[in-house]
C-alpha cells in the first residue's frame, strides 16, 4: 500500500499544488460557461469532452512533474524538432482538416476529438528555445549580441514559416512571436532590440495601411485585411466580417455590471447558433459578460492572471536558467492568448481564432495546457530551497 501511494505522496510534496488548484478552478469556471453556451444543442457532448480532457490533463500534469526535462531535451533535441516538423506536416495529408479558413486540425478515423498540431508543438518549441538560449549562455556569449539574437530569431522564424505556410494561421504566429519575445527578454536580450524591431514593424504597417494597400485589390479582397479594417470602422460589413465581434460586444454590453443571471442570457440561450457565434470557443468571454456581467468577467480574468503570476513566480525561483526560461515561455503563451481573446471579444483586436485558456471548449488544447503547466510544476519541484539561494549557492 505504501508503494502504491508513494508516487502520489511524492507529487503532493514536490508538485505545485497551488498552480494545479488554480488551473482546476479556471477549468471548472469554463465547464460551467460551456454548459450554458451549449444548452441550446440539447446535449452535453461538449461538457463531457471538456471534463474528460481536464481529467486527462491532470494526469499529464502529474506525470510531467516527475520528469526532469532539462537533460531530456539536451539528449533528445533532434527528436523533438523532428517531431514538431512531422506533426505539422501531417496537416498536408488527407488527415488535415480546414476550419475557419485555416488548415489547423487533424481528424483521425474513429478518434473522438480533433487534434491541433500547432497548439501541441508550442511545448517542444518552448523547450527547444529554452535549451538553445541556455547553450548560448553556457558558451560565454552575450544573449543580447547580434549573433545570439540571430540564432534564436532564426529558430523562431523557421517555426513561423512552417505554421504560416502549412496552416495559414496568423493568430498562432502571433502566439509564437510573443513567446519568443518574453523568453528572450527574460534571458537578458536588451529592450532596445524590441523597440527597434517593434518600431520598424509599426512604421511598415502605417506605410502599408495608408499609402500602399488602399491602392491594391487586396484592400477589398483579402480577408485578413478586412479583419483589420473592421477594427477601425465597426460599421464596415457588420453582417459579414464584423458580425461575430458585433454580436459578442452586444452580449457583453447587455450583461452590464452583474449580468442577466447564469443560464438566463438572451443571446447565450438562443437556439439559433448565429445569435452568438462560437459561443463555447472563441467568444466564450461574451457568454460570461452577458450572464455574469462585468463582475463575472473580472473573476474569470483574476483566475487566469493568478495562473500567469504563478508561472512567473516559479520562473523567479527556479534552480536552473533552463527552467526559468521554460516557465516564462508558458507565462508568455498564456498572456498573449488571454489578451488576444478578450481583445477580440471587445472588438479591439482582430479575430485570430485564439481561445481563452482553460475556459474555452477544446479537447487537445486543454490537455496541452495542463501539460504546459506540468512543465512549470516540474520546474518548481526542482527548485532549490530559498535559504540555499540566499547563501549564494546559485
Amino acid at each position: 500500500m505504501k508503494t502504491l501511494f508513494s508516487p502520489l505522496q511524492e507529487f503532493l510534496k514536490k508538485g505545485d499544488m497551488l498552480l494545479l488548484s488554480l488551473c482546476l478552478l479556471a477549468s471548472g469556471f469554463g465547464v460551467a460557461l460551456i454548459f450554458s453556451a451549449t444548452r441550446y444543442n440539447e446535449n452535453n457532448k461538449e461538457v463531457a469532452v471538456q471534463i474528460i480532457a481536464i481529467l486527462l490533463g491532470v494526469l499529464v500534469y502529474i506525470l510531467c512533474t516527475y520528469v526532469d526535462f532539462e537533460p531530456f531535451v539536451e539528449r533528445n533535441w533532434k527528436w523533438l524538432l523532428g517531431f514538431s516538423i512531422i506533426f505539422l506536416l501531417l496537416l498536408l495529408t488527407p488527415f488535415g482538416v480546414t476550419r475557419g479558413g485555416n488548415r489547423n486540425w487533424l481528424q483521425f478515423p474513429g478518434f473522438p476529438i480533433l487534434i491541433q498540431p500547432n497548439e501541441i508543438v508550442k511545448i517542444p518549441f518552448i523547450l527547444l528555445l529554452a535549451m538553445q538560449i541556455r547553450k548560448i549562455q553556457d558558451q560565454g556569449h552575450d544573449i543580447g549580441s547580434v549573433f545570439s539574437v540571430a540564432q534564436i530569431g532564426a529558430h523562431t522564424m523557421f517555426m513561423l514559416a512552417l505554421i504560416a505556410g502549412i496552416c495559414g494561421d496568423m493568430g498562432m504566429c502571433v502566439v509564437y512571436t510573443i513567446i519568443f519575445a518574453v523568453m528572450a527578454w527574460s534571458a537578458g536580450v536588451k529592450v532596445r532590440w524590441f523597440v527597434l524591431v517593434g518600431g520598424a514593424l509599426a512604421i511598415a504597417f502605417v506605410v502599408l495601411w495608408f499609402f500602399v494597400l488602399p491602392k491594391t485589390e487586396a484592400w477589398d479582397d483579402l480577408y485578413l485585411i478586412k479583419r483589420f479594417r473592421v477594427l477601425f470602422d465597426h460599421s464596415y460589413d457588420p453582417q459579414g466580417v464584423g458580425f461575430q465581434q458585433t454580436r459578442a460586444l452586444l452580449a457583453i454590453g447587455s450583461g452590464q455590471i452583474f449580468g442577466k443571471g447564469y443560464l438566463q442570457g438572451t443571446m447565450t440561450q438562443s437556439s439559433f447558433a448565429n445569435t452568438l457565434p462560437a459561443r463555447d470557443t472563441d467568444f466564450i468571454f461574451a457568454v460570461c459578460g452577458e450572464e455574469l456581467g462585468m463582475v463575472g468577467c473580472l473573476i474569470l480574468l483574476a483566475l487566469l492572471t493568478s495562473i500567469v503570476l504563478r508561472c512567473i513566480w516559479v520562473a523567479r525561483h527556479s534552480s536552473s536558467p533552463f527552467y526559468a526560461y521554460v516557465s516564462m515561455g508558458m507565462a508568455g503563451m498564456l498572456i498573449v492568448q488571454i489578451a488576444a481573446n478578450v481583445g477580440m471579444c471587445l472588438f479591439v483586436f482582430p479575430v485570430m481564432g485564439l481561445t481563452l485558456p482553460f475556459i474555452s471548449y477544446g479537447g487537445s488544447s486543454i490537455i496541452t495546457l495542463y501539460a504546459a503547466m506540468g512543465l512549470v510544476s516540474s520546474a518548481k519541484a526542482r527548485a532549490l530551497p530559498s535559504w540555499l539561494r540566499d547563501r549564494g549557492t546559485l
